[in-house]
Order: structure tokens, then C-alpha cells, then sequence
């Protein structure tokens, strides 16, 4: 269960791989990957060692690269064509200098503008989700790929609004023993879900202790539903028919027990309901992590200036702040929402990283931590690869 531990680092240049000894405490870094490009997310199959990272913007274009020699070379599959193609394609002088041809016209041109997450499910299938909010799927590995078009379909599709980084899809969470089954999370539109490998989606945002309410505008709109600004989520282990999943949200930390048909606020006793990333026990459905920041418009930095990483035991009814090891005073950096995973480990192992270029890590579910990289650029997503 242990396995070589690697961490997956996307940032505004690259992808760096951290690797670990057994114990946790040596770590060596390699890298930047991808031609530099800023990469959204980083995955790996623990079974293969195969990664995954995408990214892009308007330079670049968009797109998801591969690698399966544990990242020495890397593939890129475009979706999207940038600006640096076009100059290409517009200047003889330009090609000649940088010694290459523009790639050839990609498939989604004109249509998302990145690529923002991954994930592999049961079967194999790889997903990726894209800005403006659009789900593709691959299943070679990543060489081809396909709009899951009933998502696009959705009939709420022309009411989601965009948050402040666009309309993003940026959490994608496969059922682990049904590949069928499909949970997204998409700023500012809120939770999807399929049960039907994405032929139909249901929105499943309505809080629990709330009735339900149409405001006048007659739109529909309804303040009865979590706030549509999904930061991150995340299902916690258990039964394949058990439905566990936590979200921290624009306005606080929710969980569900109903696969997302009904969300209750877990957030009393946190020192600020703004944050980025959530995290849960690989093990222990009841054990989870978030790091509060203290609000959107007041600087998006850890409350006091001084970090924590907030951790429960009971599926959020308590929450207690861990801080050995993490700065206390003019501590100002922010941690994204795909910045923070967790290993399978006993003791589980807890990794962010933050937008200053460090990775920090506890080898003690969070007891205390350590900063052993410091000075990438800012850190955009962390996972952690343990192979089988």
C-alpha cells in the first residue's frame, strides 16, 4: 500500500515532479515539464505510473499532455489552437527563428480557451474539463478525445454564470466502483452529477435545511441552493453505494450524504467560510481538511496572517487548526483549489502547495509540517502518485 510516493506539481511553468523516500522527509525535484506551458492539473494511474497534465491559455492553446515513462518525455494532445500557432502560420520570419511550424488545426478551436481538470475512472476513461465548462472524454489513454455532449445539452446551460476565473469546470469526481457515475464541480453553476456516463445530468446544489424559493425576476433562481460557486469537492471513502461527499464552497465548507442531492453547512467553528481546497482521510470518511482564507475581497490569504490547516474527525461537527511547522506571522500566500491531496499512507500523508512556489507536507495527517520546496512557481494543483 505504501509504494513510491511522488507528487504532482502544476504550475504557471510546467509540471514538477517531487519524489519522496519512504519515510517522507527527503524529497528531490525534477522538471519544469511541458514546454513551460501553465498547467491546471497533474494526475497519475497508480497502477501504470502514466501521467496526465493539462492546462493552456491564449498563447499556448489548450490541451492535455502524457507521458509514460514517468515523466522523462511527453506527448501533447491539442484541443485548442493559441496565438503562438497563429503568429506562426501569419510569419515566415518567426518560424524560422524558433525553428518549428505551427501545430495543426485542433478539433475545439474557438471553443474553450483551457484545460482545467483530470480524472480516470474505473473503466479507464479519462475526462478532462475545460473553460468555458465542458467535459471531454478519452479512452485510449489521452491520445483522442470527445465532447460529452449532454452536459453541453444541459438545459441550464445558458444561466451559468461565470466566477471570478471564468466558467470553469474544475473538479471532476468518478465513482470508484461504478465508472457510470460522475460528479463535477463548475464556477459558478455549481454540482453536476451522472448516473449514466454522462448522457443526463442533474444539478445538485439545494441545501438541507432550507425551502425551496423562486425569486421575482421569474428566472427560477433559487437562494435555497448552495451557492453556485463550487471551490472543490471531494467523496470520502466507503461502500460503493455509499455517497459521501464534501464541497468547500464561495460561502463555507458543505457535505452530503446523498450524493449531492442535498448539501448541510459543516463550517461552525472555522475562522472564515472563503476558501479553496478540501481533502479527506483515504480511509476515514469522517476525517477531513480545508484552509481557510480570509474572504474574496480582503486579501485571500490564511486569517491573521498566520496558516493553518484545519482538520475534523467527525465529518465536520469540530474542527481543530494545526499550525506546527506552518508560518505564523506575515504569512500572505494563497492555496488554490486543486492545491491540497492526500496519500494512502498509515498515517495518511497531507500536501499543498501555495501561490509563493512551496510545498508544504505532513507525514502526520496533518500534526505537523514541513516545507521542503520551496520557490517553484505558483503552484496551480497538487496530487500525489503512489504506485501499486
Amino acid at each position: 500500500m505504501a509504494g513510491e510516493t511522488t507528487v504532482l506539481a502544476g504550475t504557471t511553468k510546467g509540471v514538477f515532479l517531487i519524489e519522496g523516500d519512504p519515510a517522507r522527509r527527503r524529497w528531490t525535484v525534477r522538471g519544469p515539464f511541458c514546454d513551460g506551458w501553465p498547467i491546471n492539473h497533474v494526475i497519475g494511474d497508480p497502477a501504470t505510473g502514466r501521467l496526465w497534465a493539462c492546462g493552456g491559455g491564449e498563447w499556448p492553446g489548450a490541451g492535455v499532455w502524457r507521458s509514460t515513462d514517468g515523466g522523462e518525455s511527453w506527448t501533447l494532445s491539442l484541443f485548442a489552437n493559441g496565438q503562438f500557432d497563429e503568429m506562426l502560420a501569419n510569419d515566415p520570419e518567426v518560424r524560422a527563428y524558433v525553428g518549428r511550424d505551427p501545430n495543426p488545426p485542433a478539433p475545439f478551436t474557438g471553443e474553450i480557451e483551457a484545460l482545467w481538470s483530470l480524472a480516470l475512472a474505473a473503466d479507464g476513461t479519462l475526462y478532462a474539463g475545460a473553460k468555458p465548462a465542458t467535459l471531454f472524454a478519452s479512452r485510449d489513454g489521452g491520445e483522442r478525445w470527445e465532447k460529452v455532449q449532454g452536459l453541453s445539452d444541459h438545459p441550464s446551460r445558458d444561466s451559468w454564470q461565470p466566477g471570478g476565473a471564468g466558467l470553469t469546470l474544475h473538479t471532476i469526481v468518478p465513482a470508484p466502483a461504478d465508472p457510470a457515475r460522475l460528479w463535477l464541480g463548475i464556477s459558478a453553476a455549481g454540482v453536476f452529477a451522472t448516473e449514466d456516463a454522462g448522457a443526463t445530468w442533474e444539478r445538485r446544489n439545494r441545501r438541507d435545511n432550507a425551502e425551496p424559493h423562486r425569486d421575482d425576476d421569474g428566472h427560477g433562481h433559487d437562494p435555497a441552493e448552495v451557492g453556485h460557486c463550487v471551490h472543490n469537492m471531494v467523496r470520502a471513502p466507503g461502500p460503493a453505494g455509499e455517497d459521501l461527499l464534501y464541497q468547500q464552497n464561495h460561502h463555507g465548507v458543505f457535505r452530503s450524504s446523498d450524493g449531492g442531492r442535498s448539501w448541510h453547512e459543516i463550517g461552525a467553528g472555522l475562522p472564515s467560510t472563503f476558501g479553496f481546497p478540501v481533502a479527506v482521510h483515504p480511509r476515514d470518511p469522517q476525517t477531513l481538511w480545508t484552509l481557510p482564507l480570509n474572504g474574496d475581497s480582503i486579501g485571500r490569504f490564511p486569517p491573521e496572517a498566520a496558516a493553518a490547516v484545519w482538520r475534523s474527525r467527525d465529518g465536520g461537527a469540530s474542527w481543530e487548526a494545526r499550525r506546527d511547522g506552518l508560518p505564523q506571522q506575515a504569512c500572505h500566500f494563497t492555496v488554490l483549489r486543486q492545491a491540497m491531496a492526500v496519500d494512502r499512507h498509515a498515517p495518511a500523508g497531507v500536501y499543498f502547495g501555495t501561490n509563493s512556489g512551496s510545498i508544504f507536507i505532513s507525514a502526520d495527517e496533518g500534526e505537523t509540517w514541513d516545507e521542503p520546496v520551496r520557490h517553484l512557481p505558483t503552484v496551480l494543483s497538487v496530487e500525489v502518485l503512489q504506485r501499486a
